[in-house]
């Protein structure tokens, strides 16, 4: 990130005052005059405190799907909001949320609502293992599935050094505090990769209670499955009972209207949602097949919380899926995604940089290696530290990537083709600074 204005320097240190590190997530922070501040945010576009306006790629890491402040999703919310908010009772944007989910996800029969990505994980696991009797949870490495002591294990930021060989991978703890007992309980596996799974399952099968899994690697570079890699989940969970949850906290709601179980046409038990579900409100939602979903209720698997099914998200996802069905969203996405993915494409043929562009229009990856990489291991084979530099000159004159290449560009619909040809030019002239 670029260093911060005078007046955005100003505001961070007074957060330096009462927040560690002066921000509310680990991943946000960058350094004490680096760290990005936001003052506005509107359509494809956040403002710091010092005016810079920066074409915005992040997005929130991926919750803004139609566009910052969006007329139609916030008159929603100011609406609603007039007759209460929390009521620890059913309420009809709730209602409202589950059928629009229903009806765009093929083979989800019921949904329940949480707040956040990591409480809706949270909440998946603990239905796969009530509903199967088992314990142990199989994850992929390089996926992020929240921040929860099940799955903080071999995320993208993990250490390559430290996971063991890929025939036989090794779990790395990805913060202190999470319990040493918790390992046994966690089986990783290299993602992409059907023989190492099947040799796994072969041995453990019986003893998972879940394979959670990304269909598309969000902190991964947007690596895409390989063909038949997500048909074989499927088959292996048929044949050892075990409950494959997609997780489509970045995926679901922004890849397709019914997310992976539409681009790719393979139906999990479960699926999380969170994101691009409420257009940066916090919302967050499970669905899944009738028969496990009816073993959350009361005397069987708990899920609750305070403020799930709140008045303010749920009438923002509301009209966010409204606005989805109504087809006024993912056709510009793909319009300008599509304009982004080529152009790059084309500079960096254009300059003989060898490179793969990974993911889908609302998101995608670039990464610069002489061959596709298949999983998070082989991403560490690419130089990120010209990528990062390339994004680094972008930022500093207004074309916000996330400068960490692992991360994707995410797309709204309020992104133009403007923006397009603006950022087409950045990325050149970013080449051109640091490829010399």
């Amino acid at each position: 990130m670029p260093k911060q204005g005078e007046k955005s320097s100003a505001f961070f240190k007074r957060a330096l005052d009462v927040i560690p590190y002066g921000v509310n997530s680990n991943f946000r922070y960058s350094g004490d005059d680096e760290t990005l501040v936001v003052d506005v945010a509107k359509d494809g576009y956040v403002y710091d405190f010092d005016g810079k306006r920066y074409i915005d790629y992040r997005l929130g890491w991926g919750p803004i799907i139609v566009g910052h402040a969006d007329p139609f999703v916030n008159g929603r919310v100011k609406t609603a909001i007039d007759k209460g908010i929390s009521f620890a009772a059913t309420q009809a944007y709730e209602v409202s949320v589950a059928e629009r989910i229903i009806q765009m996800n093929p083979g989800v029969d019921k949904v329940r609502l949480s707040n956040t990505g990591s409480e809706c994980t949270m909440h998946a696991l603990r239905l796969a293992r009530g509903y199967t009797g088992r314990d142990v949870v199989l994850k992929f490495e390089g996926s992020y599935h929240g921040a929860h002591d099940y799955v903080l294990w071999s995320t993208a930021s993990g250490d390559i050094k430290q996971v063991g060989d890929r025939q036989n991978p090794r779990a790395y703890k990805q913060s202190i505090g999470i319990p040493e007992v918790m390992r046994s309980l966690v089986q990783l596996c290299p993602w992409n990769d059907v023989e190492v799974l099947g040799d796994i399952l072969q041995k453990r099968g019986e003893e998972i209670a879940a394979i959670i899994v990304e269909p598309i690697l969000g902190n991964g570079n947007g690596l895409m499955p390989q063909p038949g890699f997500l048909e074989f989940l499927r088959q292996q969970c048929d044949q050892y009972g075990i409950v494959l949850i997609f997780d489509e906290v970045k995926t679901g709601f922004r890849i397709a209207p019914g997310g992976a179980r539409e681009l790719f046409n393979v139906i999990p038990d479960l699926s999380t949602y969170a994101k691009a579900l409420g257009n940066g409100y916090p919302i967050a939602a499970i669905g899944g097949n009738e028969e496990i979903m009816k073993s959350m209720g009361p005397g069987k698997v708990f899920q609750g919380g305070t403020y799930t099914g709140n008045v303010v998200s749920t009438a923002a996802a509301d009209a966010t899926l409204e606005l989805m069905q109504a087809g006024e969203v993912f056709s510009k996405i793909e319009k300008v995604g599509k304009t982004l993915m080529a152009g790059i494409d084309e500079i960096l043929n254009r300059y003989n940089i060898p490179h793969v562009i990974n993911g889908v229009p609302a998101m995608f990856g670039v990464c610069l290696a002489e061959k596709q990489p298949r999983d998070w291991r082989e991403l560490f084979e690419a130089d990120w530290d010209t990528l990062e530099a390339i994004h680094g000159y972008m930022i500093a004159n207004g074309v916000m990537p996330e400068q960490d290449g692992f991360e994707p560009y995410f797309l709204c619909a309020a992104h133009t083709m403007e923006d397009a040809a603006q950022t087409l030019q950045a990325f050149e002239d970013g080449v051109k600074h640091v490829v010399k």
